[in-house]
């Protein structure tokens, strides 16, 4: 991150500003992939009408980016109208789509309207593999001329690689194929509960094993030693906040709930019932996921992985405690560096002794 960039996230924390929204604007998609963890069905979508003033009252607010998502958010056929709409004021666009409705029109559109990045989902460079996992046969096909498309157009397109069960094997050759077609691409291994917090979907999450090979690769991580590492846990690090779900960041949904992010589906209110503003300013759901510091975690805040943990405050929630720890996190500090997480309760125990094995003879 840039320092101007920090300097305005800082900023924007202190004043609790929505610097960045995700919107997903529907949960209907031509895709079913194995590990989504949103209901398809259409339960009564925001209006074009209150995506408009959702988007003006964000602007007043100050929020500078926003993401539109789904679901397939070109599956509204008022995407591009609720595109133009968000350049006009500004905001810095981000969309999230599996590519398989954008042609050259599309991506003319894409263009034109200055969308500051295009974000798909590819699972494998293999067809077997990625149609698999989205159960579309040549999803992959069309998603790869889908980003060749938006690049000839001159469109930012970055790619995204969820590794799971299936896929694991396949990051090497998703990566070549991005640095093939010029585009960037991030890898990561989270897998989380449905929304509506079923956890049947975890079982496509990669083992612990697996999660400490990618650790270990330092085109990946870079310096492993460093990376590995657990660093010392001090004052400054227990006045910090986890994330900037709450602060900065939020989600809404296609209904108009909002909550802290969409892997934290703590209802806060709903733009049909309340002010946007309202519901930012003095929801006490918000307000009370904005008081919490990580010194106030009473297990996380004394584990020797404090300051390195990637612990998410919404799949803590989902767990059933936000202050207490992710258990998907505590397994991401063993993978990484080989030590016991204080508290880990072994899923997988087979893992664990290997890797508590290896750690002992580094």
């Amino acid at each position: 991150m840039g320092a101007l960039l920090q300097e305005v996230c800082t900023r924007a924390e202190a004043l609790h500003i929505p610097l960045s929204i995700h919107l997903d604007l529907t949960y209907r998609c031509n895709e079913r992939c194995v590990h989504c963890y949103l209901d398809h069905d259409d339960h009564g979508e925001l209006s074009r009408e209150e995506v408009f003033q959702l988007l003006d009252d964000l602007a007043e607010a100050g929020t500078l980016i926003l993401t539109l998502s789904g679901g397939e958010p070109l599956l509204r056929p008022d995407f591009f109208a609720i595109a133009k709409r968000a350049r006009s004021l500004r905001f810095s666009l981000k969309v999230k789509t599996n590519g398989i409705l954008i042609g050259p029109s599309q991506a003319a559109l894409l263009r034109d309207y200055g969308v500051h990045q295009v974000q798909m989902s590819i699972y494998s460079h293999r067809a077997e593999v990625h149609d698999g996992i989205t159960k579309i046969r040549g999803s992959l096909a069309r998603s790869v001329a889908a980003i060749r498309l938006l690049r000839a157009y001159g469109v930012n397109v970055a790619i995204a690689t969820p590794l799971m069960a299936q896929n694991f094997a396949d990051y090497p050759g998703v990566r070549a194929l991005a640095a093939e077609m010029g585009v960037a691409v991030t890898i990561d291994p989270t897998i989380t509960p449905k929304i509506d917090g079923d956890t049947s979907i975890l079982r496509h999450r990669i083992s612990t094993q697996d999660l400490q090979s990618v650790f270990r690769d330092s085109s990946l991580v870079g310096d492993v030693q460093n990376f590995s590492a657990c660093t010392p846990v001090d004052d400054d690090v227990l006045a910090s906040y986890p994330c900037s779900a709450g602060h900065t960041f939020c989600y809404i949904s296609p209904y108009g709930d909002v909550f802290p992010c969409v892997q934290f589906p703590l209802p806060c209110g709903n733009i049909r019932r309340q002010s946007w503003r309202s519901i930012w300013v003095d929801s006490p759901e918000l307000q009370r996921v904005r008081s919490i510091q990580l010194g106030d975690l009473p297990t996380c805040s004394s584990c020797v992985h404090a300051s390195g943990c990637s612990r998410c405050p919404g799949l803590a929630y989902m767990e059933g405690n936000m202050y207490g720890p992710s258990s998907a996190d505590c397994e991401k500090s063993l993978a990484r560096t080989g030590v016991v997480p204080k508290a880990w309760q072994p899923n997988r125990s087979a893992d664990l002794i290997q890797i508590s094995l290896e750690n002992c003879g580094r």
